[in-house]
């Protein structure tokens, strides 16, 4: 034994293998670019209970196949460790079961070391480059990627969750998406789930109730005026406020009133390649652009009235909260009024949703944050470059928006 032990000594020291554990032997493979380290343990070992923790379990036998690990590189050399596993009895529970290693989580075929220098690479560079970087095809990688995320995401403290902000955003060009449940209060994406229909939100409810989080917590809502996610949101947070985000009010106002301009620039010239002046808000406009849409928006053109009509439901968030009811209802026949009827019909949508817009005054809450959020998702999308499914997707979510500690050990 002790022969052994100085004979590797520096593969014992390197590993970091307690005893019982030894280094028995070594394999270099040249060609192949390998080295094998394999593991044994002392005579008369005792082991942990895997069941029940007890400490001084002993040997039953050995599983008959040998097992073995993926570890950090030993200089270029692509390194595994193998080891015959022993079976324990515990006197105390009476099972017999096969212990777990110290140096690596049960079942994951990596080692702590090779998993740790995994993540770090992942949070860094896309997945394939990764995968290239460590010669591990990527879907072992995402293995251990999603372990180590789902267990930092079950740590997360949800129990004061109140305000929640949904949005959908695409997983994959086409029609493909995820739709996101942001703690607007904390920033953090809760839950991440495929679609954007209304189930999705009785997923998210159903998600809270298996975290033993009670829906009813759930006081305000956020989200834009998708007909589903309103209808989810009714029906399964009742006692919750919506509020619908003003910037997508304004996204609606704005293309009834490109398409006002389109249709008139036929007639009128002087609409060509006027687009943006009218959907850029003044103050981001070039000095000489604002003197240009000035000149336009007097006028008696249809665009320019639909124009004076976007300015006008922009300042309803200007008002106080016992003015803005009033505001927005003379804004509304004005708007139903004008003979615009792209102008009409956004007003009549609006209408519709008055309620959850004026919402707003109360609760004070907008999706933009997930403007910030949405950046991080893009590039967790670039990270994941390649990915095979959307749940190494939605992972990535996780841990790029909640800049996840990861803790990567026993």
């Amino acid at each position: 034994m002790q022969d052994f032990e100085h004979k590797y000594d520096v593969f014992q020291k390197a590993l970091n293998i307690d005893d019982p554990w030894y280094v028995i032997d070594y394999e270099l493979l040249q060609k192949e670019q390998i080295l094998n380290i394999y593991l044994d343990f002392k005579r008369g070992a005792k082991f942990v209970c895997p069941h029940c923790g007890q400490p001084n379990a002993s040997v039953h036998d050995i599983v008959n196949d040998d097992r073995s690990w993926r570890h950090l590189d030993f200089w270029q050399f692509k390194t595994y460790l193998h080891a015959r596993m022993p079976r324990v009895h515990c006197d105390i529970c009476d099972k017999i079961r096969t212990v777990h290693v110290d140096w690596s989580r049960p079942k994951a075929g990596f080692t702590w070391m090779f998993e740790a220098e995994v993540m770090q690479l992942m949070k860094e560079m896309p997945v394939a480059a990764v995968a290239r970087k460590v010669g591990e095809h990527d879907t072992r990688l995402w293995r251990i990627f999603h372990y180590y995320v789902d267990k930092a995401m079950k740590q997360l403290d949800m129990t004061h969750v109140k305000r929640i902000a949904i949005d959908e955003t695409s997983s994959r060009r086409g029609h493909e998406y995820v739709t996101t449940f942001v703690d607007t209060d904390s920033k953090r994406v809760l839950f991440t789930t495929e679609g954007k229909d209304a189930s999705v939100v009785k997923e998210f409810k159903s998600f809270l109730e298996d975290r033993g989080i009670n829906p009813e917590n759930i006081e305000e809502v956020c989200s834009d005026m998708s007909p589903a996610f309103k209808k989810g949101v009714e029906r399964e947070f009742p006692k919750a406020h919506i509020t619908f985000d003003k910037f997508h009010v304004m996204k609606l106002v704005n293309e009834a009133l490109d398409q006002v301009r389109r249709s008139e620039q036929r007639d009128e010239p002087t609409l060509k390649r006027t687009r943006y002046l009218w959907l850029k808000n003044q103050e981001n406009l070039k000095k000489d652009q604002q003197e240009h849409i000035l000149k336009l928006k007097d006028t008696h053109l249809k665009t320019a009235r639909a124009y004076r009509l976007k300015l006008s439901i922009q300042d309803l968030w200007k008002k106080s909260r016992s003015l803005a009811p009033i505001y927005f209802q003379e804004w509304y026949h004005w708007a139903v009024r004008s003979q615009l009827e792209p102008m009409k019909k956004a007003a009549q949508t609006l209408k519709k949703h008055e309620k959850g817009i004026l919402r707003w005054f109360v609760s004070k809450m907008t999706n933009g944050l997930l403007e910030g959020i949405n950046s991080l998702v893009q590039a967790a999308k670039r990270k994941a470059r390649g990915y095979r499914t959307t749940k190494n997707f939605i992972s990535m979510i996780y841990a790029t928006v909640n800049k996840l500690i990861i803790q990567v050990g026993p």
